[in-house]
This record gives structure tokens, sequence and C-alpha cells, in this order.
């Protein structure tokens, strides 16, 4: 009888929040300057969707002083993003 009958229980991915994920190498080569936003990373190309919430990683380095605003950052990607003299804004 426990063979025949299916498991059924309990799963989280109806509840899982999904991020894209940006990182500070690609925002770097990209010509993104100022205030960058989902709307400024949609359009140049680091992500394909503003409804979907997104965070910034760490991988790369960041060489100019930019101000961007996302969902989440990771704790490397803050202390580069201040190194660089640019400011963090969480959405």
């Amino acid at each position: 009888m426990h063979r025949r009958l299916p498991k059924i229980g309990f799963s989280n991915q109806i509840f899982r929040k999904t991020y894209q994920i940006v990182n500070l190498a690609s925002i770097d080569a990209s010509e993104l300057e100022g205030e960058v936003g989902p709307d400024e990373l949609v359009s140049a190309g680091l992500v394909k969707k503003k409804t979907v919430p997104i965070k910034i990683l760490g991988n790369g380095d960041l060489h100019r002083e930019i101000s961007i605003k996302a969902h989440k950052f990771s704790r490397t990607a803050r202390e580069k993003i201040g190194q660089a003299g640019g400011k963090v804004e969480v959405i």
C-alpha cells in the first residue's frame, strides 16, 4: 500500500524568492554612470525584466563612482561600491 500512494508533502518552491544576479564587473564594463536603477540595468542589457528583484554581487571591481539602486546587495558588493565612492540604496 505505501508503494502505490504518491508521496505528497510540503514544497517551498511556491514561496521561494528568485533574484536576477548582476556582478560589479558587468556594471563596470557597461557605460552606466550616475544613478543606476532597474530601468538603466534593463536598457543596458544586464537584466531582462525590471519587475523581478535584482541582486548585486561583488564579483569584479568597480573603478568609478556610481549610485546603485537594487533590491539586495552582497556584503562584498557594498564594500566595493563604498570604496569606489558610490552609494548603495535598497529599493
